[in-house]
């Protein structure tokens, strides 16, 4: 091949490379990446406001965060997440009151038998669940509380299911 042919084609692999690179989002795992809510800030320099074009507030507490990931995963207009997700707190409170974890569960039966039973899908809510429970500790999740937190959401959807359609006869 002539000199300059091969100077061309050089060049035109060159410029490929640098376009492919542009393109190619880098790698960066979620752990070395750290965002603070006050000042919205990635700690790898990034701001969300530019990246976004908006401010965005981070989520930082379970309902938030819970909220967050319903919308995300198309779940967002569930009205039925909500009323749970409102009682939720006070079911993990009371996990080691079997009756007044019960009474929460009958309260929330009540509550959720106002609502269209076929579109309720407990199943959803408890991936959610994790999902918000894995994005809020995860230096700190491992296969222990996996298995705690199913342990307890099967516990609550076994109590509400026992319940289900009950309330509607009275």
């Amino acid at each position: 091949k002539d000199p300059e042919a091969e100077e061309d084609e050089a060049e035109e692999e060159e410029k490929e490379e640098e376009a492919a690179e542009a393109v190619t989002p880098k790698k960066s795992s979620s752990k070395d990446l750290e965002v603070t809510s006050e000042t919205g800030r990635v700690s790898d320099g990034i701001n969300l406001k530019e990246r976004t074009g908006k401010d965005m507030k981070v989520p930082t507490t379970f309902k938030e965060m819970f909220l967050f990931n319903a919308a995300v995963m198309g779940f967002g207009n569930s009205n039925w997440m909500s009323i749970i997700l409102e009682q939720f707190d006070a079911m993990v409170m009371n996990i080691a009151n079997s009756h007044r974890l019960s009474e929460e569960c009958d309260v929330l039966s009540l509550v959720l038998a106002k609502e269209d039973e076929a579109s309720i899908h407990l199943v959803e809510f408890r991936s959610v669940m994790l999902a918000t429970l894995r994005s809020l500790c995860p230096k700190d999740w491992d296969t222990d509380h996996e298995v705690a937190w199913n342990w307890l959401w099967e516990n609550i959807e076994r109590m509400l299911k026992a319940l289900w359609g009950k309330p509607r006869i009275y």
